[in-house]
């Protein structure tokens, strides 16, 4: 059985790269234009446990916001994190922010173009340290993402389920590393994974290494990578309380930045834990009325969040809080379950204002987070 080509594969990709706003397509690196570190580096961070189709919308509105990584590092914090709300992972765009003063600050504005430097940045992990280094700066490091996981699983038939087989997984994609062309080997493979060799009915018969691949060679491609039961999500309960000045402003506070959320907004609300609510929580005697319930699911718990509403006139906001003007609450950063519960107050959708700064005025937060 002959072992699987780079040349093969980057035969395929050469002809079948997706077109990405982040990435330089194969015959553009191949006349030598090489990419920009620091969209590759915002690309990678956004992607993140994130689809593609969740990111370009953001990606291009960060890269007309801030063009270079000078003006996002001098960008206000605030406004960083009122541009990624809705992509989930808040700690990201805190690291976001903090990586680019990195660089700015101790590097002269450009990017290290080694694995160990890069890894030594805020926010970049040794994933995303060995995909600016290989993509950016053509180094042969092995670039393991979920799509890569998948094919070089089914590749070497590799029962060990995830996360147990990962340290396999990347010494083998090591080997594979060219070392002419490995950042186009490493987006070549990340595009095998998410248009060919997807987790079902993958496409073997399109695939430039289904003579190699043993699960296809065995018909059992669709089972792989094997993975641990899941455990069992618990649930966790809360109350939110949603207050409306007489023109509209919105009460909101400011999450602590580290934790869940850090660094965002959020309507004042009880702790969320696994027993009953705690119905004592309101910011604030008022005549509130149940406006119904909000179910949102992060990665460790599901959360369901009992709304409160009310209208409230003209009065001052507690310690704790400051008033959102209304025609400013689409653009802040309110993260997606916040989204939900202020609509589900109001009856309104929020319309993202995506690309506009933050006009609201409120208590300043640190820069760095």
């Amino acid at each position: 059985m002959p072992a699987p080509s780079a040349t093969a594969l980057l035969d395929w990709y050469d002809v079948h790269a997706r077109r990405l706003p982040w990435r330089v397509p194969p015959e553009d690196r191949e006349l030598g234009i090489l990419p920009d570190p620091y969209r590759v580096w915002l690309s990678e961070v956004m992607l993140q446990q994130t689809t593609v189709a969740a990111v370009k919308s953001y990606f291009l509105n960060f890269m007309e916001r801030w063009p270079t990584l000078q003006a996002l590092a001098a960008a206000p914090r605030d406004d960083v994190m009122a541009a990624w709300a809705g992509l989930g992972y808040y700690s990201r765009a805190r690291n976001l922010k903090a990586c680019a003063e990195a660089v700015a600050r101790d590097h002269d504005g450009r990017f290290p173009d080694t694995v160990e430097g890069l890894a030594a940045l805020p926010g970049i992990g040794p994933y995303t340290a060995a995909a600016i280094a290989a993509i950016a700066f053509d180094v042969p490091a092995a670039v393991v993402d979920g799509n890569v996981e998948r094919v070089v699983a089914r590749l070497f038939e590799l029962e060990t389920p995830l996360p147990d087989v990962k340290p396999e997984i990347r010494r083998l994609t090591a080997t594979m590393t060219p070392d002419q062309r490995p950042g186009d080997f490493a987006q070549a493979m990340m595009d095998l994974g998410a248009t060919i060799c997807t987790p079902k009915r993958p496409a073997c018969a399109l695939c430039p290494w289904s003579e190699p691949c043993l699960a296809h060679r065995r018909g059992d491609a669709e089972t792989l990578p094997r993975r641990r039961a899941k455990a069992v999500r618990p649930t966790r309960y809360g109350m939110a309380f949603v207050a409306r000045r007489h023109d509209g402003a919105l009460l909101v506070r400011r999450r602590a930045d580290k934790g869940l959320l850090g660094g965002m907004l959020e309507v004042p609300g009880s702790e969320w834990r696994e027993g009953p609510a705690n119905e004592t929580a309101a910011p604030f005697q008022a005549g509130w009325r149940s406006a119904g319930k909000v179910e949102h699911t992060f990665t460790h718990f599901h959360l369901v969040l009992s709304v409160m509403a009310a209208e409230v006139g003209d009065r001052p906001p507690p310690a704790d809080c400051f008033w959102l003007d209304a025609a400013a609450v689409a653009g802040e950063a309110l993260p997606t379950v916040m989204r939900k519960v202020v609509e589900v107050a109001t009856g309104a959708p929020i319309r993202r204002a995506a690309g506009r700064p933050s006009t609201a005025a409120r208590p300043k937060s640190s820069s760095t987070g």
